[in-house]
């Protein structure tokens, strides 16, 4: 069965360092990145706990964005982002999964990598956030707090509640476990999210 792009390109062994090659070529900004990675980590860790292929999981979440310094627009982000990624030869089911991340696209979420990439975007960024705020970042937040932030509208305003609420579900999982799942996925590169590590 072929997995390849398009274009008579042979396809590739999706590896994490041709990921991080194709994310650093056409994401500049520091704070895309981290989100990256942040994003990342929360869906290999999902993997992990679904016994799914963490590197194929994980590669398609640090690609999720791969192309919003390009294409900064809805009209634009994700899907002219695909024919890239085709071009260079990833598997189509990461490239659907990275599709089915954008609501406006309204693509059906139907397998578990398309649920649990939706699941953890928004809610990494706002973790995120939140340990932006806190004198130890991230090393001691609980749900209550998550929660707390979720109710004040003016805190992290880019993200959508609606989403960080509705893929929760979809997921399958609480609420409260899904900011603690997160939460921990995310903990051991505090560092490299720019965050303070509360030692």
């Amino acid at each position: 069965m072929r997995h390849g792009g398009g274009y008579g390109t042979p396809p590739l062994e999706p590896t994490r360092e041709r990921a991080w090659e194709t994310l650093t070529r056409y994401t500049h900004s520091e704070a895309l990145r981290r989100h990256a990675l942040a994003v990342e980590a929360s869906v290999r860790a999902y993997a992990r706990k679904f016994g799914e292929d963490e590197e194929r999981w994980g590669v398609t979440a640090l690609l999720h964005d791969f192309d919003w310094e390009i294409h900064p627009t809805l009209e634009q982000h994700p899907q002219d982002g695909a024919p890239i990624l085709r071009e260079e030869g990833y598997p189509e089911e990461m490239i659907e999964a990275i599709l089915s991340h954008a609501e406006h696209l309204s693509l059906s979420r139907d397998t578990q990598l398309k649920k649990t990439l939706f699941a953890c975007d928004e809610l990494s960024g706002f973790i995120h956030a939140c340990g932006l705020v806190r004198p130890d970042g991230i090393a001691t937040l609980e749900p209550t707090s998550v929660k707390k932030k979720l109710k004040q509208p003016s805190f992290a305003s880019g993200v959508n509640r609606d989403d960080v609420y509705s893929s929760a579900e979809a997921l399958g999982v609480e609420l409260d476990e899904h900011i603690r799942f997160v939460t921990e996925a995310m903990r051991p590169i505090s560092s490299e999210l720019g965050l303070k590590s509360g030692e």
